[in-house]
């Protein structure tokens, strides 16, 4: 880093009208959290991060499941980036190598799942219910609803980041996909699920204990900052760390499986 503000790599894509306004929401998210915004888009290569002290992960279409060796279920409604697929993972395993900040956000955060083993849910209302029901996707379930509208809770897991950052035990979130976490990847815990009473828990937030800073969540919080202090503050928290001043850690943090186990929803 060579500058106050620390160089934020947003990895994405910006090929269409609805991804450039997608990507623009954490372009101002990161610039708000005294982040300089380093676009990252497919053709890019892992020589990218040369250029970046931290990254956010962004959300969009799915991965394809052959990269946690499955194949796609017709029944299941997969729509496929391959070229996203082709620069994000390879990028996020280099990443994590380096110990670079990382804030996953919905696919962002099936990305790093997968880059570092797991396997996902391909479509959580097709296997819960047989049918398609968009019960996570709220632009079908509820269309009347704001992007940055409170959709439903999660629960947070006691001496994590994300409950430092969330200030509490629930947080409120917006909710836009229709898959998630299936198998954990190694290294990762669950810091978050689905407050959802009757249906299978869905796991709704992920870190890297024994990294610098990696979190990842399945909600959209660069479309909540402005009204949700604690969605600002998976912003600012990155950026803290992209500028090299290590985030304190709670007393029980530690990188061996024991205490991993202890933080696990």
């Amino acid at each position: 880093m060579t500058e106050d503000r620390p160089r934020i790599g947003i990895v994405g894509a910006t090929r269409t009208e609805f991804e450039q306004k997608a990507f623009q929401a954490y372009v101002e998210a990161v610039e708000n959290a005294g982040g300089t915004p380093v676009p990252i888009q497919p053709g890019a290569g892992q020589d990218a991060l040369d250029r970046v002290d931290g990254l956010v992960l962004t959300g969009g279409l799915d991965i394809d499941p052959r990269e946690y060796g499955q194949d796609i279920d017709p029944a299941m409604s997969v729509e496929v980036d391959a070229q996203r697929d082709a620069l994000e993972l390879p990028l996020v395993r280099e990443a994590v190598r380096r110990d670079l900040p990382v804030l996953a956000v919905c696919r962002g955060i099936q990305v790093l799942n997968v880059a570092l083993g797991g396997t996902l849910v391909q479509d959580l209302d097709v296997e819960r219910t047989g049918r398609q029901a968009w019960s996570h996707q709220q632009r079908k379930s509820r269309p009347d609803a704001a992007l940055d509208a409170t959709v439903h809770e999660v629960e947070v897991a006691p001496d994590s980041r994300l409950r430092e950052i969330a200030g509490g035990d629930r947080l409120g979130v917006n909710t836009f996909h229709h898959q998630a976490i299936a198998q954990v990847a190694p290294g990762l815990v669950v810091t978050a699920k689905a407050i959802e009473p009757g249906t299978p828990e869905l796991i709704e937030a992920v870190e890297a204990p024994g990294c610098r800073w990696v979190l990842g969540v399945q909600w959209h919080p660069e479309r909540m900052w402005r009204t949700g202090p604690a969605h600002r503050r998976l912003f600012v928290e990155l950026v803290r760390a992209a500028r090299g001043v290590r985030v304190p850690a709670p007393e029980s943090r530690g990188t061996g499986a024991a205490s991993r186990g202890r933080r696990a929803l």
